[in-house]
């Protein structure tokens, strides 16, 4: 008789969120069946509890574990300290303890400005990094550390700005997107040649497979991951605004002195209304607004002699846009964030036009097979 083989067991923390979601997603739809992929909340693995990560670990003994889980990034100190640093620390550790692949997920907000930023080019440790650098530095530090001394087996993979679907949070590039949809940028608050790396979701979960497939190479390195092609900042707002039909921003670069001033105006008013009992708080990502007027291209030429290859080499975030805005609008709009855009545009088939104004002939065109928006669920008495 057969042994029965065993099914590997993988640990997302920070699942939730929307690249450890892209790559539960990767995992779960085009992955070996053979491993199971476990993607605990915070309820059930806080990073900040430290008999939670052993309880769970201990629990379910798994063969590797991605950590792509952090705190909000205009978290307090503690927070950042605790979630960012210890728990992934702690999570490293467990990684020794079972002699397991650890992927971590890091960011480029450790890495200096520049046009051809290589991954060896870290910012000096400092105490007026942001927390979320500083603490992101430090893990990074750390993770080597314990390479060098305890024998972990990890891989770091910095991310530039990220972009995908499926994000609940407003922050990074949905934040700039959401700013123009919203009317609420009113200049270009950039420079002209300022540019920036980009990184595309889908395409994480793909390289974390390949990695964890071939270890030897990719044991105790670090690696940029972006898009080969960098991004004009200016050219990415202008070009949301074209296919958005919009006036704002116009087409005038706001100077950093007097966008720093701008803000810290805002930030006055934000804490007056506080003191009357209104709850409003500024962007998180106006802790990086110096970055706004910095160019920070890394390069990629050690990803791409790599034995990985791009599932995606013709996709970047200007070819992505069309389905991101329609994606991010029309979820902003159904939850009442920003005012209602052409309705044609989000709305090809007219669906939702028929079900405000005609449900019985979008009903029988649901009948019919003239309009089918659902699911083929044929295959599943078959794979029974």
């Amino acid at each position: 008789m057969e042994h029965e083989i065993r099914r590997k067991v993988g640990i997302v923390v920070g699942g939730s969120g929307l690249i450890g979601g892209s790559i539960v997603y990767f995992f779960k739809k085009y992955c070996d069946s053979n491993i199971q992929l476990l993607a605990p909340n915070s309820k059930k693995l806080s990073l900040r509890n430290p008999d939670d990560i052993k309880q769970y670990i201990e629990y379910y003994r798994p063969d590797f574990i991605i950590n792509s889980a952090i705190a909000a990034i205009d978290s307090d100190p503690q927070m950042a300290y605790e979630v960012n640093y210890l728990g992934s620390i702690n999570l490293a550790k467990a990684a020794i303890a079972l002699k397991i692949p650890y992927i971590y997920i890091s960011s480029a907000a450790v890495l200096a400005n520049g046009s051809d930023v290589q991954e060896n080019q870290v910012l000096p440790l400092v105490a007026e990094m942001s927390h979320y650098a500083k603490s992101k530095l430090m893990c990074e530090k750390s993770l080597a550390y314990l390479s060098e001394n305890e024998g972990l087996d990890y891989t770091a993979v910095r991310l530039g700005i990220v972009y995908g679907k499926h994000d609940h949070k407003i922050q990074g590039f949905h934040r700039l997107l959401f700013s123009v949809a919203d009317q609420s940028m009113p200049w270009l608050f950039t420079r002209k040649d300022v540019c920036h790396s980009y990184t595309n979701a889908k395409k994480i979960g793909p390289f974390i497979d390949h990695i964890l497939k071939n270890r030897e190479e990719f044991r105790g390195e670090i690696y940029n991951f972006v898009d080969s092609n960098q991004v004009s900042l200016p050219q990415l707002i202008l070009t949301i605004k074209s296919f958005l039909e919009l006036k704002k921003p116009r087409n005038f670069y706001m100077p950093l002195d007097l966008a720093q001033w701008g803000a810290g105006l805002l930030a006055q008013l934000l804490k007056m209304m506080g003191s009357l009992g209104i709850e409003a708080r500024m962007p998180a990502e106006l802790m990086f607004l110096e970055n706004f007027y910095e160019s920070q291209v890394l390069n990629a030429a050690k990803l791409n002699q790599s034995s990985f290859r791009d599932p995606f080499p013709q996709e970047t975030v200007f070819s992505n846009l069309p389905d991101l805005i329609e994606y991010y609008l029309t979820r902003w709009e159904q939850l009442n964030l920003i005012s209602a855009f052409n309705k044609e545009f989000f709305d090809p088939a007219h669906q939702v036009d028929g079900f405000l104004l005609d449900p019985d002939s979008l009903l029988h065109k649901h009948q019919t097979g003239v309009v089918n928006p659902f699911c083929d669920f044929g295959q599943m008495d078959k794979d029974q």
